[in-house]
């Protein structure tokens, strides 16, 4: 019977490099392509229905808890929690807790989270700008395709 520490040598010698970067971006050291590479878990903080608009309501300025909750309607408190943690941890946002009572915290972008948010927010107006089109789309489909 084999060891965990031999299998384990024996799935890397079979799985190439986690993080290997992809043939089309030379000259990058991650590939979000790639199933093990940590790009990959940022892409989806990023990118994820809270992820998004928490990073796009801080774009607009500092926010406190539920400040924040209230501009990104419809998040619970455990979910914009969760969402804030992943995205302070990848340095996006930044958490400022003051030692007064009662207890202030404040949320705001880091300098990678204003970039990173102003290519969200650039999404995010050309799907608002683009509306009429998909729904238009939605109803085509709708009246093609027959329902269960």
């Amino acid at each position: 019977m084999e060891s965990i520490a031999q299998s384990a040598a024996v799935e890397e010698e079979v799985d190439p490099a986690p993080c290997s970067p992809a043939p089309d971006f030379q000259g990058l050291a991650f590939d979000v392509f790639a199933r093990n590479c940590p790009s990959r878990g940022t892409l989806e903080h990023v990118t994820g229905r809270w992820g998004s608009l928490t990073l796009g309501a801080l774009y607009e300025g500092t926010f406190r808890f539920n400040e924040l909750r209230r501009r990104v309607d419809g998040v619970s408190e455990k979910m914009l929690s969760q969402t804030l943690h992943a995205l302070e941890r990848d340095g996006l946002v930044r958490r400022d807790a003051q030692p007064v009572n009662p207890p202030r915290v404040d949320y705001t972008l880091t300098a990678a989270g204003r970039e990173v948010a102003e290519r969200l927010l650039a999404l995010i107006s050309y799907i608002e700008g683009s509306m009429g089109s998909v729904l238009a789309a939605r109803e085509e489909y709708d009246a093609r395709t027959p329902r269960p």
